[in-house]
């Protein structure tokens, strides 16, 4: 059931409010909240739209505690009243998750059999020759952060803080919440409200240094 329920801060000003927290008050997320956040984040982009993100919800103390010794007893972990463990599913270029994705779209009138048959042939070629990625690990991991910056956008909107976390040991995580072999762990999300002021912010480098025209290196002019 979706809950019909607006944001509190627009797009923009979600974008340029937006900050990792480093302390999270114990203030539970409202449920309904945290269903539009879930529901929202996952309307970001997929290739083929085969839709490579799993999340683990973590929000029992006890794991909580479990997850938090797997990333160097970070406090934000035990702090946040809810931590998303974020993996990409490698098994997304097995056959019959191709068909799951097929149905999906014939079901929202998005695919027809001619296209069907274009993914069955596509998809197969993409991940057997990787044309722009090593591995379909990387793959996988590069749609999942698509998602996760989706969710801390769409937190955000809702007045909800958060903070994507690299630090933990992938083996532990897996092991401790019995996460399958062919999925990985790309990063944590802990989302909550802050405890403290925000630090500083950090500045971001100005278009001309980070977007070229035409070719790399080159000036980039509006």
């Amino acid at each position: 059931m979706t809950i019909n329920m607006r944001p509190t801060t627009g797009l923009k000003d979600s974008i340029e409010q937006r900050r990792a927290v480093r302390s999270f008050r114990s203030d539970p997320i409202p449920e309904a909240a945290l269903q539009e956040i879930l529901r929202l984040g996952v309307r970001a982009p997929s290739g083929y739209n085969l839709q490579p993100w799993r999340f683990v919800v973590v929000r029992e103390p006890e794991n909580k505690e479990k997850l938090k010794a797997c990333a160097f007893n970070q406090r934000q972990v035990g702090e946040a009243p809810v931590v998303l463990i974020c993996c990409g599913d490698r098994r997304v270029a097995e056959p019959d998750y191709i068909e799951s994705v097929i149905k999906l779209g014939f079901d929202n009138g998005a695919v027809n059999e001619a296209y069907a048959d274009v993914m069955r042939q596509k998809i197969p070629a993409l991940f057997e020759n990787h044309p722009c990625f090593e591995n379909v690990e990387a793959w996988t991991n590069r749609h999942t952060m698509l998602a996760v910056a989706h969710l801390m956008i769409v937190a955000k909107s809702y007045g909800v803080d958060s903070c994507p976390m690299e630090g933990f040991v992938s083996a532990q995580v897996k092991e401790a919440f019995q996460i399958p072999e062919e999925v990985d762990v790309c990063c944590l999300l802990a989302l909550g409200y802050v405890a403290e002021p925000f630090k500083p912010y950090g500045g971001r480098f100005g278009i001309d240094q980070v977007f070229f025209g035409e070719s790399y290196g080159q000036p980039f002019t509006l």
